[in-house]
């Protein structure tokens, strides 16, 4: 079983069960996301998004999310810029949604996302994404309205 089955199946748990839709589905492709972002350029999943947004010339507004100051919004073409294309449809066929609907919930999701795995204005320590209860323990918020 690899990270992300055993992330998702965790967050099926944290979350009450799987309702096989909506938030939860979402956050199931960004933790995904991270596991396949995890060991580029030897970081972890987070800070590899991070430096993808770096260098895609979207620093400030990743920056924004990692701070704990107020998130700057991303588009949904600067989002897909970031991502890439392969990225975004893959994203969009695991989800069984359309690559526009997806990068829109995306856009709302993602600062979010960032935003709870970096409650201290920056980037965990220490390599990897950390305990599977840490991840999900910071992101439990997400899933409260």
């Amino acid at each position: 079983m690899g990270l992300f089955d055993s992330v998702m199946g965790a967050l099926g748990s944290a979350a009450g069960g799987s309702n096989g839709g909506g938030q939860q589905d979402l956050m199931g492709l960004v933790v995904g996301l991270l596991g396949q972002l995890q060991g580029q350029g030897g970081q972890d999943g987070l800070a590899a998004l991070v430096s993808k947004f770096q260098q895609g010339g979207l620093g400030e507004i990743v920056g924004s999310w990692v701070s704990t100051g107020k998130n700057l919004p991303i588009s949904t073409d600067q989002l897909s810029s970031v991502l890439g294309q392969d990225t975004v449809a893959g994203l969009a066929q695991k989800a069984g949604m359309g690559q526009g609907d997806l990068l829109g919930q995306l856009t709302q999701l993602l600062p979010q996302v960032v935003d709870k795995l970096t409650p201290n204005g920056q980037l965990p320590q220490g390599g990897g994404l950390g305990d599977v209860a840490g991840l999900l323990g910071g992101l439990g918020g997400l899933f409260r309205k």
